[in-house]
């Protein structure tokens, strides 16, 4: 109950900051001139407020998205408020595995630094969806994709770290549904994957979610050399209309675009989320936990920790199990690079 006032008023925490911080306001100290940032899902809500924010602060920007269209119009919004901003607009579907290595090698190719990684782009998907290399469509793009995007990352940002001398940072935004999970990840992700009768769209969320705060946590402990570090975190946003484009409430952190949409015709989830809408962030506020765990000097050597509201919290049993994450690790390496299809019972009762 203490935490829910402290929340509604925006008290500040440890940080110094709180729930009514913006992303402008966390990264006032920050000069981010000679940083270079991949944020995905920046092409609207938390991710192109973290952009905007970043690139006020000097950085440059690399925005991969699938839908390039939307994707040139946040580069523009954003340089033209701030015209000396570089951003460099690049293709990348984070549900293919076979686009995300396309995408590091084009990166590559570019021979540029890389200082900040956020996995911010996240998917809510209403209906029950494969993707191309067989993987549940909101595991596959929540959490794969991004797992393969930070693997093969990794040497150009720790290289990045050594020549510059700069801690590198990686942040997998999650969210406050993964506690919503608490059975056996790897054998719900089978059950959902094989059978369509098995598919529950929040608790295939919760699950992608939960699996973003494992990645961090095993992340962290595999990243002892201090040249790069981890972070996860969650926020709850409240969006606006943005161009006839999206009306829902919950579009960045529960959901993605018009989830609201699809459920139109179930009053009571409307009505809930009207409800809830009241008492959650602008994008502003929504923004400035992945911008404070990205960018503030005051979390340099902190590492696999769960931050909400700017300051550092706790989360799910499952989610602070070492054995859990090391589980998913390996499990997710067999997905990435051979024929895991095979090796699903196995994972599910070791």
């Amino acid at each position: 109950m203490f935490e829910t006032v402290k929340y509604l008023m925006g008290s500040a925490g440890a940080s110094g900051y709180g729930s009514k911080s913006t992303g402008e306001q966390v990264v006032s100290v920050v000069d981010l001139h000679s940083s270079t940032a991949i944020i995905t899902g920046a092409t609207s809500g938390i991710g192109a407020e973290t952009a905007r924010v970043l690139a006020k602060r000097g950085a440059r920007l690399v925005i991969p998205a699938r839908n390039l269209k939307a994707a040139e119009e946040t580069k523009a919004r954003i340089t033209l408020e701030f015209p000396e901003t570089e951003i460099i607009v690049m293709r990348l579907d984070l549900s293919s595995l076979k686009s995300v290595k396309s995408f590091v090698s084009d990166f590559e190719a570019l021979n540029l630094p890389l200082n900040l990684l956020i996995n911010n782009a996240g998917k809510f998907a209403y209906d029950h969806g494969i993707s191309e290399d067989g993987i549940e469509m909101t595991f596959a793009t929540n959490y794969l994709g991004h797992f393969l995007l930070t693997k093969l990352l990794l040497k150009k940002m720790i290289e990045t770290a050594k020549t510059t001398g700069i801690q590198g940072r990686i942040v997998n935004v999650s969210s406050g549904i993964h506690t919503w999970f608490s059975g056996d990840l790897i054998r719900s992700l089978g059950q959902i994957t094989r059978d369509k009768s098995h598919y529950d769209a929040t608790r295939a969320y919760a699950i992608s979610k939960l699996a973003n705060v494992l990645h961090t946590k095993e992340l962290a402990r595999r990243l002892q050399s201090g040249y790069v570090i981890t972070r996860s975190l969650f926020t709850l946003n409240n969006t606006e209309s943005n161009g006839g484009k999206c009306d829902c409430k919950l579009c960045t952190s529960w959901g993605c675009e018009n989830w609201t949409h699809k459920r139109s015709g179930r009053f009571h989830h409307r009505f809930v989320f009207f409800l809830t809408s009241k008492f959650l962030k602008t994008i502003p506020q929504a923004a400035a936990t992945t911008c404070y765990v990205a960018t503030h000097p005051e979390l340099r050597n902190v590492s696999g920790k769960y931050f909400a509201d700017c300051n550092e919290a706790t989360n799910s049993k499952i989610g602070c199990n070492p054995k859990e994450a090391a589980r998913l690790w390996s499990f997710s390496e067999i997905m990435v690079s051979t024929d895991w299809k095979s090796v699903f019972g196995a994972f599910s009762i070791a």
